[in-house]
């Protein structure tokens, strides 16, 4: 999943992109409302973390004209204010959820999972397809034949597909939606990774493959039987 975060202490946004790239998000880190509202209008994401006291544009404001324009991705609003009117009023302006700081890192990632849960229809902590299990919480890949932990963008190439078995997701997509348009990666890292995950796949037994559609991109499906 892709995170936006916008939060003007650089300490605490390094300390935060850290233990969110270690739990497995894609995270683009910015720190002031205008570039936040910049970025959370132009690009893709599953869910922003907005500090509310930031130079330029407060998160509030970000939030109400993310709103306006019909931009519905789960908000959470970070902010050193605690009382209740100040949380009302994030939440009538459009938040999905209020953290006070200072806060412990297992309560951020706690309704990191929540809010982009609620951001569709429920969606469960493990994804299964054939005889293989995605723990999202984990991130284990799980099969007759064992168990493997996967790596940061292993675990969200393979999360995209499984979300959307029997679908054809691009090159292009995967580039956009756990690279992000600002790395300096080439196209072509997306077949490394998608050859990790087919050796990781036979390692557990699974009963699912990655078919390629040459130059268009990558199908999760289930085996045929021959």
């Amino acid at each position: 999943m892709r995170l936006l975060l916008a939060e003007d202490e650089k300490e605490l946004s390094n300390a935060l992109v850290a233990v969110l790239k270690h739990s497995n998000y894609s995270v683009d880190a910015v720190y002031d409302g205008a570039d936040a509202l910049s970025y959370g209008i132009s690009e893709n994401y599953d869910g922003m973390i907005l500090d509310i006291m930031m130079p330029k544009m407060d998160g509030i404001e970000v939030l109400k004209k993310l709103r306006e324009k019909g931009i519905n991705t789960p908000v959470l609003l970070l902010t050193a204010k605690s009382q209740v009117s100040d949380r009302i009023t994030g939440l009538d302006s459009g938040a999905d959820d209020y953290l006070t700081k200072p806060f412990a890192m297992g309560e951020l990632l706690a309704r990191i999972r929540a809010m982009t849960r609620r951001k569709t229809e429920f969606s469960p902590n493990d994804l299964s397809f054939g005889n293989i299990t995605l723990s999202r919480e984990t991130f284990d890949l799980k099969g007759p034949d064992g168990t493997q932990r996967l790596g940061n963008k292993e675990f969200q190439m393979l999360e995209m597909m499984m979300s959307n078995k029997n679908v054809l997701i691009s090159t292009e997509r995967f580039m956009e939606r756990i690279w992000g348009y600002d790395s300096d990666a080439e196209i072509n890292v997306v077949w490394v990774f998608i050859s990790y995950l087919r050796k990781k796949l036979a390692s557990v037994g699974a009963d699912v493959e990655i078919k390629a559609s040459r130059g268009v991109g990558y199908t999760l499906v289930q085996k045929q039987e021959k």
